[in-house]
């Protein structure tokens, strides 16, 4: 039988607010296991993963620092494995290992050598609880709804992602925004009721031929993860920037045929919104994704996602992700591929 193209990726997309239901009963569950791993006992914690989790790993860095005051860094596991002694600095470390599928090679090896270095202590979040990484950590927090057939993560990427803003508001003592996570699900199923239809009109668009994604703070690491899924799926034209950085050269970029999206903030939503501006100025095209809408809409070339969850902004940062999937997605269909099957990917690297 014959399975049509982009089957498995479109129900991974659109299951989400499912998927984050049940990894949230997980995470309740687990509370007081991470409570007893107090992050205020180490030096630093360090994120890592390879490819989208390395992305994770960059948002969730930044979003822990953020807010617990604690200092976060990300690095790929690969620079973790072979370079440590420029990755890792003096002191106690506390290490968040993300993996989708808990047997990438360069993730183990750096798990692996970390424990090995006796450096600190383990936490490993995954989907599969009988991979190998899953039974490294101190603390190994499984998340199963997490799980995908395709290769490239959606579902996986944003359930995980979600598992490390728990661990964030429980280390920062948080409490309130914790519990404010059970609200996300009703939020993306309305997010995705609403704009699924927007998404496939701009990936179906042939008129544009080049996508910006731009994100500050928690969510730099996010638009990397999107521009990545864009290039993934669709082999598009695709890279992501820091908002304010866009206007240092990358600016020059900026065609008719080019859509800028934008992961704004409230906190600085002024001054990312005057970036945004500045492409349609530009002759661009904008997306505009946020809590609210922009302010000023200058006629014809951008376009707005409202998430109105009423989250506070360190919570509802997940709320960026299923729109940009399935723009990338979308387009992907458009252009006759299968984002089941991207182009020279495997699901899983195995190293030898």
């Amino acid at each position: 039988m014959t399975i049509a193209r982009g089957v498995y990726t479109r129900q991974e997309i659109l299951s989400q607010p499912e998927a984050w239901r049940a990894a949230l009963e997980v995470l309740n569950a687990g509370r007081q296991a991470v409570l007893d791993l107090p992050a205020g006992n180490f030096d630093q914690i360090v994120f890592t993963g390879c490819g989208s989790t390395y992305y994770l790993a960059l948002a969730a860095a930044s979003l822990t620092q953020a807010l617990s005051g604690l200092p976060a860094r990300a690095f790929p596991a690969s620079e973790l494995w072979l370079y440590p002694r420029s990755s890792y600095t003096p002191g106690k470390t506390l290490l968040v290992a993300v993996s989708r599928s808990g047997e990438t090679t360069e993730t183990l090896r750096a798990c692996q050598a970390f424990l090995s270095d006796r450096r600190g202590t383990l936490l490993t979040l995954s989907c599969y609880g009988d991979m190998p990484l899953a039974k490294l950590g101190a603390l190994n927090l499984v998340l199963p709804s997490g799980q995908e057939q395709s290769v490239a993560q959606t579902r996986a990427f944003s359930t995980l992602y979600l598992g490390t803003v728990a661990l964030a508001c429980l280390w920062a003592g948080r409490l309130d925004l914790f519990d404010s996570l059970n609200c996300l699900p009703d939020a993306g199923q309305h997010i995705l009721n609403t704009y699924a239809s927007l998404a496939a009109e701009l990936g179906c668009d042939s008129s544009l031929d080049r996508f910006y994604w731009l994100g500050s703070g928690p969510r730099q690491g996010l638009a990397c993860e999107l521009s990545l899924k864009m290039k993934e799926m669709s082999l598009t034209h695709s890279e992501p920037f820091h908002f304010m950085e866009f206007r240092h050269g990358p600016k020059s970029m900026v065609t008719s045929q080019a859509l800028v999206i934008g992961l704004r903030s409230t906190l600085n939503g002024p001054q990312e919104s005057a970036v945004l501006q500045d492409v349609q100025a530009l002759g661009g095209r904008i997306l505009d994704l946020a809590e609210t809408g922009l302010d000023v809409l200058p006629q014809g070339s951008a376009r707005t996602v409202q998430f109105a969850s009423g989250l506070d902004e360190a919570a509802r940062n997940v709320l960026y992700l299923p729109v940009g999937q399935l723009i990338a997605f979308e387009r992907s269909l458009f252009k006759g591929l299968d984002p089941d099957r991207p182009t020279n990917l495997d699901t899983v690297v195995k190293l030898l």
